[in-house]
């Protein structure tokens, strides 16, 4: 299976490694993750500058309307160089859900694009797994607003974010009913709403929502909102896996170089026919994961179903490969590869965290059998 990007989109890559390679070198990744959203202004203005974060947004709300070729392509190159930030979650996730507002939010989506404004989808709760029709938090309409009650387990990347997306229950016979999902947009700093924020092990800022009361403002079709956040979410896995690509082509470099220069018993030990194996089954996992990302590309085009079913099995083989290719990389390079001072253990921490980013590999195993 063949696939290659188009003139365009190979330039849009190669122009995002270099990017990456500027202001992400992996000799500055701990002191950016230590700054956090302070040390990443810079580079996210460039990025808005350039027209990165406005790629995934619908024209009609003022986006350049990238395809799913053109996204996958900026997502490899963030992988290559793992470009923190919550591109996906702010720039992909939330656009896509917000442009079912109308116009009202065309101002929030172009704040979106411009970087000045973060936005993230809080979709999972507590006892649900990673099923985005479980939704136990409640929405009244009380005086003359919404009103939000429950709790959000994990948002991704919502550690920064200005504004929530969340889904809340507007009807419906009970928390697992399909029916009766309607979509809300918070800001963080209502009343009512608390947010605790952590860190992941790549780095990556998430959250936790406790809902009491906070005041909402609905859009989008009440109690029909489900169909539109799997659509949402299938684009953002589409740049998610991409970039989970691009990170374990990238360790497949790295680790290939080291074996070529470091020397044992007087010789490079990629000499060794042992290690030769090993590396040849990362390069085999790696163009396997490219197969996966060639599929879901044709399958964009063959309807929903197929593409959902596409993506199902591309989390599920992409998930494997990534997590296998970094833990070869960080085993073939000896201790010093657990280290922190290694770009290789950042890898593997993140692909452990594309893994179940938006469902783990046995729930999207579970989604293609059925």
């Amino acid at each position: 299976m063949q696939f290659s990007y188009s003139d365009e989109q190979a330039m849009l890559l190669e122009s995002v490694a270099r990017f990456g390679a500027q202001h992400f070198p992996p000799g500055e990744r701990h002191r950016l993750i230590r700054e956090g959203r302070s040390g990443e202004e810079a580079a996210w203005a460039a990025m808005a500058e350039l027209g990165w974060l406005l790629l995934p947004i619908p024209e009609d709300a003022g986006g350049l309307g990238g395809g799913i070729a053109d996204l996958m392509a900026l997502g490899e190159g963030f992988g290559r160089h793992l470009v923190p930030g919550p591109s996906v979650a702010s720039c992909v996730l939330a656009p896509a859900l917000l442009a079912h507002g109308g116009e009202a939010l065309h101002p929030l989506i172009g704040e979106l694009g411009a970087g000045t404004s973060i936005a993230a989808a809080a979709l999972l709760e507590p006892d649900a797994g990673y099923d985005l029709h479980h939704i136990a938090t409640t929405a009244t309409f009380a005086g003359d607003s919404w009103r939000l009650t429950g709790t959000k387990c994990h948002v991704e990347d919502g550690g920064d974010a200005d504004w929530f997306i969340i889904p809340a229950r507007t009807g419906g016979t009970g928390a697992r009913d399909p029916e009766g999902i309607s979509l809300f947009l918070v800001a963080a700093d209502t009343p009512g709403l608390a947010v605790e924020r952590f860190r992941a092990i790549d780095g990556h800022r998430h959250a936790r929502l406790t809902l009491n009361g906070a005041a909402a403002r609905p859009f989008g079709p009440q109690g029909g909102a489900l169909a539109l956040i799997e659509a949402a979410v299938a684009r953002a896995l589409c740049v998610q896996l991409a970039e989970a690509v691009g990170s374990m082509e990238a360790v497949s470099d790295i680790t290939l170089e080291y074996l070529r220069t470091r020397e044992q018993f007087g010789r490079p030990i990629g000499s060794f026919q042992v290690l030769q194996h090993r590396m040849v089954d990362m390069r085999i996992a790696c163009e396997e994961a490219r197969a996966m990302l060639c599929h879901i590309a044709i399958a964009s085009a063959e309807g929903e179903a197929a593409f959902q079913r596409a993506i199902a099995a591309a989390k599920v083989r992409i998930g494997e490969c990534g997590v296998y290719v970094g833990q070869q990389a960080v085993q073939l390079h000896g201790g010093v590869g657990f280290s922190d001072e290694l770009i290789v253990s950042h890898h593997l921490k993140r692909q452990m965290m594309l893994a179940i980013a938006h469902g783990s590999i046995d729930h999207h195993r579970a989604r293609f059998a059925a």
